[in-house]
């Protein structure tokens, strides 16, 4: 076991060296959980074009749900239904900015 772990000295203290490397991909992997059960329920898409518009349907409903805003509102807003008092900012420039 020890002989394992010195193979994979660097690997594992490059943490060290780069602490914003995640130690797991629990949360990568939590965001996939909702997709997963959806799609077992559902028998999953059809076509390729239905899986790409659930991915990106997906991922943006992640990056608000994280930036803590209402998918709702922000696809509201895209579409020109929202109220013109109420503009929410590109998700783009919203996540520069948290970052």
């Amino acid at each position: 076991m020890l002989f394992r772990l010195g193979r994979r000295k660097a690997e594992l203290l490059r943490v060290l060296e780069r602490p914003e490397t995640p130690l797991h991909t629990n949360a990568s992997e939590r965001d996939l959980r909702g997709l997963v059960i959806k799609r077992k329920i559902s028998g999953g898409t059809v076509s390729r074009n239905g899986r790409q518009a659930r991915d990106s349907m997906l991922g943006l409903m992640k990056t608000c749900q994280k930036l803590g805003l209402s998918f709702w509102h922000y696809l509201g807003d895209r579409l020109g239904i929202n109220d013109e008092d109420h503009a929410i900012a590109p998700l783009a420039s919203m996540v520069a900015a948290r970052a």
